[in-house]
């Protein structure tokens, strides 16, 4: 795969490619995830008091390992290294990965936990992988009208190849009747009651992690407020499913929402992820 200049190189064809590779490493790293679940799950705090497993250290050196491989030269912000100071300069293409994105999710054993890798370029998630290893859902996204989900277990003799076929995603229109709004379980700010009420909200479904952009792409929801902190590891690759899937993701009012914030430490601003949703709805 030409490492260089990737957007002017590379066809959809070879997108394809690529995402099919992030997908294995996904599914590996899920593997190695579902081992840790299994068993006793140690928990220690990093700097910012939040949680984290063995299996988010395990899991984050084998996609770098494996990312290294099948794009040697494309550097990789991830979420551990990122934590102990390991950030490597970026260009205008770069992986963002979090190997364990729901950690609490992960220690509370609900299962909506999630591997995430995306490729971004030029500021836009250009491909993604969002791997469910405890639902047995994989979602993945190589470029507009390329969003897809499948079904396949994270069993130690389970392999990509014995996947159930990949059924395309659409975002779907909202009903009459109002919006199902998805929003995190622990996460539901006043600037998010504020911003809900231009709308007809039908009902709420929670979901942890990277999943609510999923849900949304696969037309289970509507729309997803996140007034509240998130960094760009956590998005990115729910991101690109949702808009592979004809969704958006944009700031609050509407302005492109960009990733490679090195001066901002990465760090996201609010964001408002929607299927076919305006604020005239």
């Amino acid at each position: 795969m030409p490492p260089h200049n990737l957007q002017s190189q590379l066809a959809h064809s070879d997108f394809a490619d690529l995402t099919n590779g992030l997908r294995r490493i996904a599914h590996t790293a899920g593997k190695l995830i579902i081992e840790v679940y299994k068993g006793e799950i140690a928990v220690d705090y990093k700097g910012d008091h939040s949680p984290v497993t063995q299996a988010d250290g395990k899991a984050e050196e084998l996609i770098l390992s494996e990312l290294k491989k099948l794009a040697p030269t494309i550097p990789i912000i991830a979420e551990e290294a990122a934590s102990a100071g390991n950030i490597p300069a970026i260009d205008h293409q770069f992986f963002l990965v979090d190997p364990l994105d729901g950690t609490k999710e992960f220690i509370n054993r609900n299962g909506e936990f999630t591997v995430n890798i995306a490729l971004i370029v030029d500021q836009q998630p250009r491909a993604g992988v969002v791997y469910a290893p405890a639902l047995g859902r994989m979602f993945f996204s190589a470029g507009p009208g390329q969003a897809y989900e499948q079904s396949i277990e994270a069993t130690a003799t389970s392999q990509l190849d014995d996947a159930s076929p990949a059924h395309a995603l659409a975002v779907t229109a909202p009903a009459d009747d109002g919006l199902i709004v998805i929003a995190s379980r622990s996460h539901r700010s006043p600037e998010t009651e504020a911003y809900l009420e231009r709308f007809t909200v039908k009902s709420f479904v929670s979901a942890g992690s990277s999943l609510k952009f999923c849900l949304v792409a696969a037309g289970e929801a509507d729309l997803y407020p996140r007034h509240g902190r998130t960094m760009e590891w956590d998005t990115a690759a729910g991101h690109a499913v949702l808009a592979g899937a004809g969704g958006a993701v944009t700031q609050e009012d509407g302005t492109p929402f960009l990733y490679g914030k090195r001066e901002e430490g990465f760090a996201n601003p609010y964001f408002i992820a929607r299927g076919k949703v305006t604020p005239s709805t």
